[in-house]
């Protein structure tokens, strides 16, 4: 089985992650796609996010209806900081040695990618899957083979071109302000409900 792994905070989820995750399914025919919003993300240490369980409910309120989709709360019942190779790793243990697993991340994340916990190991237990304009020159896989050689010939690009802000969502969210085009109508309709984001005004 090949299965996709979208990770993030997911604050909120929004249309520029479920293109992602439409494109990489129909890149690498993945099978399934796990959803997991983030416990505690080490590297925004500082940064206030909101609850998981308002997280959670947004993805699941996401991608309700969409087959093979589902959401994983493996990283919000894991204590302490969030890193992504034990999810991987404990994803691997969890569906067998003969589930490939396909790590979604955008162009970004490859160029972060050394700054996180354990990187090498990361790129030994997935496929990177990496969102971007490789037509237009956007990735350099390249700097993946100086994390773990032969990576990048590991790796595959998917062109995609949407470019979705969640601070801008949560700002027009704090104003009062239509998020159509942004996020899935079920979302828009959690934050409203919740009142999220109403400490950004």
């Amino acid at each position: 089985m090949k299965l996709g792994v979208l990770g993030g905070t997911f604050d909120p989820i929004h249309l520029g992650h479920m293109a992602a995750a439409d494109a990489a399914r129909a890149a690498v025919s993945l099978d399934r796609v796990l959803f997991i919003p983030a416990g505690d993300p080490y590297l925004k240490a500082g940064t206030a996010i909101s609850p998981g369980e308002d997280r959670l409910a947004m993805v699941r309120a996401a991608i309700e209806g969409h087959a093979g989709y589902e959401a994983s709360t493996i990283e919000l019942d894991r204590p302490g900081p969030t890193y992504t190779e034990v999810t991987l790793a404990e994803l691997q243990e969890a569906h067998g040695p003969d589930t490939e697993l396909h790590f979604i991340v955008g162009a970004d994340t490859v160029r972060d990618l050394a700054r996180w916990h354990a990187p090498a190991e990361v790129l030994s237990r997935c496929t990177l899957v990496v969102m971007g304009r490789p037509a237009q020159g956007g990735l350099d896989l390249a700097s993946l083979d100086a994390i773990s050689p032969g990576a990048a010939q590991r790796a595959v690009a998917v062109d995609l071109d949407v470019e979705v802000s969640a601070t801008e969502i949560r700002r027009r969210a704090a104003a009062g302000e239509s998020l159509e085009g942004l996020v899935p109508v079920a979302v828009e309709r959690y934050i409203r409900e919740h009142q999220l984001y109403k400490e950004h005004a």
